[in-house]
């Protein structure tokens, strides 16, 4: 399984720019559901005009997606006239696609956290002050802490609390990820006009010259491994 993140942007173009990103968008979702690649979207800026996105970040998880982006990745081409400015005389409108470098997630280790045993409080009067003890752990790169007082069993309770330190880790990863593609998308392409990955032309959005898809070609690579095999 590979896990990539990609980011489709209008750059600083304009509110054409901006609706060829939303109808990319809803082609390319379609895609990865019909090749079965999980995704998230992880941060998206809405254009100016309803219906419109500027920018848009996607987490993707599934197999061979690098063969997959592929056909994705660069300078995406809308041939039409625009529904914002009646008289301009532009036609070609462009659109950037680009992969994004990774957050690195470590794993959670237990020399990393700090526990402490606090007496717990509440219902039980003095036995469970006596035989019960919470714990408090601190996850000590992240100062992320818990504090857990479900059991008596103090290891018990020392359990619970790794678990719930690691899913607070997770989420404080996946929260910096958001922020970090959030800043991510105001730095903007410099789009390169010419060569485009893709074209779509008219309102319908039909693509210009029909790629091989994605299965097509995943089917060829297994064929070709199979013969190299034999």
């Amino acid at each position: 399984m590979e896990t990539k993140i990609i980011q489709f942007t209008a750059a600083k173009g304009p509110a054409e720019c901006a609706w060829v990103v939303a109808k990319v968008l809803k082609l390319f979702l379609k895609e990865l559901v019909g090749n079965q690649i999980a995704y998230q979207i992880l941060y998206k800026e809405n254009g100016m005009e309803n219906g419109t996105v500027q920018s848009v970040s996607i987490k993707l998880n599934g197999k061979q997606l690098s063969l997959f982006l592929k056909d994705w990745l660069g300078t995406i081409q809308w041939i039409g006239t625009s529904a914002y400015r009646k008289y301009n005389k532009r036609k070609n409108w462009f659109i950037g696609c680009s992969e994004l470098a990774q957050y690195e997630q470590k794993t959670m280790s237990e020399k990393d956290i700090k526990f402490q045993a606090i007496r717990s409080s509440g219902a039980g009067g003095q036995h469970v002050n006596k035989v019960s003890s919470a714990i408090r752990a601190k996850h000590i790169p992240t100062q992320i802490q818990v504090l857990v007082m479900e059991s008596r069993s103090q290891h018990q309770n020392k359990k619970i609390a790794i678990e719930r330190l690691k899913n607070k880790l997770a989420e404080h990863h996946t929260n910096q990820l958001k922020e970090r593609v959030k800043n991510a998308w105001e730095q903007h392409l410099n789009l390169e006009r010419g060569n485009p990955i893709r074209i779509f032309t008219g309102t319908d959005f039909k693509q210009k010259k029909k790629d091989t898809s994605f299965k097509t070609k995943r089917n060829q690579l297994k064929s070709d491994l199979r013969k190299q095999q034999d």
